[in-house]
């Protein structure tokens, strides 16, 4: 154990993580748009975002909002979305990670995130409005079901308690689940109903032009390589040019510590989704999946399933992969993820077994994540 510790403490000085970027292959990505011109000169500026995913083109977007005097710039690896925000399970959550389904020593506190996060969704739908793009944002609540007595008790005791301070959650039992999705295999669910499901990558087309039309410039092909501290941050990109900024905005994710940040501290890790072909309504009354809700489990290899707007089946989650120092992920592993997830489908819905394996279509894309982004 002292030869692993002493390993992780010097091994990001021994072997800095290189500077490759994989491009986004998933589903999603299929929509992303064209990206911006890189970077082309030196530049001072007010505000400096590096990463243009939903933290990055976000930040961005309020900061100029709130400040439009302030000269605010986004540079981007490679195009925005290339990240988790263009790659992941796309359900929309509230809470943040760590009061979930738990109770912090403030429960006024836990009401007040709860209701600023569902205002937040909202807030996303006003935004697609408002730059006429649509997101696929659908407001129909999200579920985390529960496989033993013992996550039944638990939920039970947390939504009784979540209803008392006003929360709109509810504890659904086995029929009711599956009635709504059709998987039998769980015990009982605990509903949200201000949660949902998004297409990932068209939030970052809204997020990007929301920027953009408040006058947030942003580079993509931009790569970032170091940053020199100082009274200003200066930031090198691999092209030579310079970006001088009086605040800096790390929006890095699982890449932050390939710029020298929290290198002890991120292990980069990916998940993987799999993605059926368009659905007939036939096919999905076959397994009972009569709601349009998204759901994941507690498990601590959370699956998480949900529905796109042309009735695609998305799985992903199950064993999550890590290689060292941020390596990329070779086809062997893939191949065993893509089979872990069919084997999941198979299990959460074993009458429709058969028909699983002529689901075709289904192609594996990799996701990075440091934790269910809500």
């Amino acid at each position: 154990m002292l030869g692993v510790v002493g390993l992780n403490e010097v091994s990001p000085r021994i072997w800095p993580e290189s500077m490759v970027f994989e491009s986004n292959a998933s589903f999603w990505a299929r929509t992303q748009l064209p990206r911006n011109p890189p970077l082309k000169n030196d530049a001072t500026v007010d505000v400096a975002v590096i990463g243009g995913g939903f933290t990055g083109l976000s930040s961005a977007y309020y900061i100029r909002s709130l400040s439009p005097q302030r000269r605010v710039v986004v540079l981007e690896a490679r195009g925005c979305g290339n990240g988790a925000s263009g790659r992941n399970g796309a359900m929309v959550l509230t809470m943040t990670a760590d009061r979930y389904m738990k109770f912090s020593p403030a429960p006024a506190m836990d009401k007040r995130i709860y209701d600023l996060t569902a205002t937040n969704i909202r807030r996303l739908s006003s935004l697609s409005v408002a730059t006429g793009i649509d997101c696929e944002l659908e407001i129909n609540g999200a579920l985390q079901v529960l496989s033993t007595d013992e996550d039944i008790r638990a939920a039970q005791t947390y939504v009784q308690r979540a209803r008392s301070l006003g929360m709109p959650v509810e504890f659904w039992g086995k029929q009711e689940l599956v009635r709504a999705i059709g998987a039998a295999v769980y015990k009982g669910a605990f509903f949200d109903p201000n949660g949902g499901h998004i297409h990932p990558m068209k939030l970052v087309h809204v997020l990007k032009t929301a920027a953009e039309s408040v006058g947030v410039e942003v580079y993509e092909n931009t790569v970032v390589m170091n940053i020199t501290e100082g009274l200003e941050h200066i930031l090198h990109t691999s092209e030579g040019h310079s970006v001088k900024a009086k605040s800096l905005v790390l929006a890095t994710n699982a890449f932050t510590s390939r710029l020298g940040y929290l290198g002890n501290s991120i292990a980069p890790v990916r998940e993987f989704v799999a993605m059926t072909r368009p659905l007939s309504d036939q096919q999905l009354a076959e397994i009972g999946w009569r709601q349009r809700v998204p759901f994941n489990d507690n498990r601590t290899e959370v699956f998480n399933l949900g529905l796109t707007q042309d009735n695609r089946i998305h799985i992903g989650g199950g064993n999550p992969s890590y290689r060292f120092n941020g390596g990329s992920e070779d086809s062997g592993a893939a191949v065993s993820h893509f089979s872990q997830l069919r084997r999941e489908l198979a299990r959460i819905y074993p009458a429709w077994r058969a028909s699983i394996s002529k689901l075709g279509g289904m192609a594996w894309s990799i996701g990075h994540s440091m934790s269910r982004p809500r």
